[in-house]
């Protein structure tokens, strides 16, 4: 049934029962607003580990980054690494969120800014944002599931079966030399590089399972709160482990199969011998060098900064019994899924020897390797595999959905509509959570790249990263310069890129904005292997076949042999500078711009940079530092001009902030109070004594956690180096 055997359905529909159930028994514990949004702040070290891993880790984690390292080589596990050293910062920050004692993260902006109506415009962004999280995740599970059950060749209709020999067409001549293509044959890629066809086809409607994996959520997540979130997490954070390394001894016993290998060591040999050596460069595979260092650096520091202001940082922390709790499990979580992230590139890489000239599109790698290592013994592990990638989808989903309800009921909704009961604002919780499981699914219709729609989240946070994180640290942050920032941020950054196409249409077929940057060839020189040597055989038969025509206008390539030196050209694709999605054909059969407007990239190019010039990574680069640094500089600047906020408010704000969690309502309670009575309490624990500055010395917890901390991070790179390193002659 839809390409599916009768044990995978079985699986899956055993995991909905299961995780339905789990939530309507927690549906029985909910009594006020924060046993449904935070769960009663009642879980251990344990449970927080797992809600960590969960909310985290999505159906996009392994689908994208199989995608990017399939397209990109090992340096595309970078996408999934970015946060790496990110993470010992957690340890740090993690207590603040506990230490807010708030119910949502947009109260902090209401307290520390004594503003609501800063803290709605906080609540809608992040909304908006978790609709973006959810619409990629929901694009990842349709790519997948798209493979898990395709038709056959006899099954397709007439225009299905000759988009399908244009994608084959698209991938021979992809994996030819670039120099040995004719011009028309150059002419011709560009084309099919625009239109990227397909080559696989679903018996399954992609809009109908969106919908029905958004119904499973809502049944569960809005029944139960986020108690009932987090236990499936604990549930499914395993079956995400489960998906990280399934796949691997099945890959490696199919690559002893069809390379005639043996044992656990020597597919890795294999691998080595039969992909180039380009592809196991850790930093700018010239095969696409998306993920340069200097690329890879800049999207740490975006992210790093961006995810603390994301307010599913707090429901992830605010949830736990303690502050200890809180950080322990938040920083072991993110490691797990650290780790789990270079399995998934592992797999990829084995994808790519096993079916490169099998997948047109790298989205689909992922289930296209599914299908085909786990299909074949008809047990349910497809089944199971598609289980746990919905277990990974609805992990986030849930987390996100009650943090999104949170955010709307307490901060949009309970402002307009004051003093009602405890059941009123939870029973409006779950139906602005629904909205926001909805938005997602209708969002995710407008994407079709899964790379650039995750680049989007990542710098989705720079609204409110600078007012967050400047505000926790600095006493001159004031409510004045922080608008300001956020309404800069959003009009330029965000607002304009994606009305303005909208509102003037003709921006997209506007000559000047299909600007591209240039074609050229990079040459690296690389030890020959067994598909170079096949690859050059390749060349010298067309380059005969062409003499024998008298088409043959350069020299016939030299022949080679393996282990010899050799400098091979790759050819960089023309991209588009000013829209994110890139540049396609319209109905029309005319060139336009897709997605958002590069406003900033605009400007730089207006001001006589030629970006044209520039390798694409470069230029993305130059537009994340514009996009970091700007509301930064805005907000310390206008800060430092206008008039401060409160002295009360905000000695009230910064005790709190350094007043430890006591597990102990009561005796938490009372800590508060004692702190408000002595605002300077603490004062002699700031790093910069009689300064506006609000660091503090970190005690020995704070010191050895980071360590520690740092040292995973970096051994993660080691284990990252020595995974793409085994088998290598």
């Amino acid at each position: 049934m839809f390409g599916l055997h009768i044990a995978d359905i079985v699986v899956i529909l055993v995991y909905f029962l299961i995780v339905i159930g789990i939530g309507f028994w927690s549906m029985r514990r909910i009594n006020n607003q924060e046993d449904y949004f935070l769960a009663g702040r009642r879980f251990g070290k344990f449970v927080q580990t797992f809600a960590a891993f969960g909310q985290a880790t999505s159906t996009e984690s392994a689908t994208v980054i199989s995608t990017t390292t399939f397209k990109n080589g090992a340096a595309g596990i970078w996408s999934g690494l970015n946060m790496l050293f990110a993470t010992p910062v957690y340890w740090i920050t993690s207590t603040w969120y506990r230490r807010m004692r708030v119910l949502t993260l947009a109260d902090y902006f209401e307290e520390r800014y004594q503003s609501k109506s800063l803290a709605g415009i906080y609540a809608a962004v992040q909304s908006i944002f978790f609709m973006l999280v959810l619409s990629l995740s929901f694009n990842a599970i349709g790519k997948t599931v798209f493979v898990l059950t395709p038709k056959t060749q006899d099954q397709l209709t007439a225009s299905e079966q000759q988009e399908y020999k244009r994608a084959v067409e698209k991938e021979k001549l992809e994996n030819r030399d670039y120099a040995s293509l004719s011009p028309q044959e150059a002419d011709r890629l560009m084309q099919l590089r625009i239109e990227k066809p397909r080559s696989v086809f679903s018996h399954i409607n992609m809009n109908i399972l969106v919908f029905l994996i958004c119904l499973v959520v809502l049944i569960y997540a809005v029944a139960g709160g986020l108690e009932a979130a987090f236990l499936t997490d604990t549930l499914q954070g395993v079956g995400i482990i489960l998906i990280s390394v399934i796949l691997i001894p099945f890959a490696l016993i199919r690559t002893n199969q069809v390379y005639g290998g043996s044992g656990i060591l020597e597919p890795f040999r294999i691998l080595h011998a039969k992909l180039p050596e380009s592809f196991f460069d850790i930093f700018g595979s010239p095969a696409n060098i998306d993920f340069t260092w200097y690329y890879v650096v800049a999207v740490m520091l975006m992210v790093t900064l961006n995810v603390l202001q994301q307010a599913n940082q707090l429901t992830a922390t605010g949830s736990a019994k303690g502050e200890y709790e809180a950080r322990f499990g938040f920083t072991l979580g993110l490691y797990i899924k650290r780790i789990c992230t270079v399995f998934w590139g592992l797999v990829a890489l084995f994808a790519v020897l096993l079916y490169s000239d099998q997948i047109t599109d790298p989205d689909m790698v992922w289930g296209y390797a599914s299908k085909d290592l786990l299909g074949s013994l008809n047990i349910g592990l497809v089944g199971l595999m598609l289980a746990c990638m919905l277990a990974a989808l609805m992990s986030t989903a849930d987390c996100l959905m009650i943090t999104a309800s949170s955010l709307i009921t307490r901060n949009v909704y309970r402002p307009l509509y004051p003093d009602k009961q405890e059941n009123h604002y939870v029973m409006a919780g779950r139906i602005s959570g629904a909205f926001v499981i909805i938005g997602g699914a209708l969002l995710a219709l407008y994407f079709d790249s899964l790379l650039q729609q995750m680049k989007l989240t990542w710098e989705f946070g720079i609204i409110f990263a600078a007012p967050f994180l400047l505000g926790v640290v600095w006493r001159k942050a004031n409510k004045r310069a922080a608008w300001a920032t956020v309404a800069a941020s959003l009009m330029i950054f965000f607002a304009l890129p994606f009305f303005l196409p909208i509102f003037l249409p003709t921006l997209k077929t506007n000559s000047y904005l299909l600007g591209t940057t240039g074609s050229y060839a990079i040459e690296r020189e690389y030890t020959a292997h067994e598909i170079d040597v096949r690859e050059r055989q390749e060349m010298i038969d067309r380059w005969e076949t062409r003499h024998a025509l008298g088409q043959a206008k350069s020299q016939r390539p030299a022949p080679l042999l393996e282990g010899q030196k050799f400098v091979k050209q790759y050819a960089q694709p023309e991209k588009s500078i000013f829209w994110t999605e890139g540049i396609r054909i319209n109905r029309d059969d005319k060139l336009e711009g897709r997605g958002l407007l590069n406003l900033e990239l605009l400007v730089c190019n207006g001001l006589g940079f030629d970006l044209s010039n520039n390798p694409y990574a470069l230029n993305e680069t130059i537009r994340i530092g514009i996009r970091v640094s700007v509301p930064f500089l805005l907000l310390i600047l206008l800060s430092l001009i206008t008039r401060p906020d409160d002295k009360t408010a905000l000695d009230r704000f910064f005790v709190k902030m350094k007043t430890r969690v006591n597990p102990d309502r009561k005796k938490d309670e009372e800590e508060i109070q004692h702190s408000y009575n002595n605002p300077r309490r603490f004062d002699h624990h700031k790093l910069f004594p009689n300064s506006d500055w609000e660091f503090c010395q970190w005690d020995k917890v704070d010191t050895v956690g980071f360590l520690i901390s740092l040292m995973v991070a970096f051994g993660i790179i080691g284990f990252f180096y020595w995974i793409v390193s085994i088998g290598r002659p």
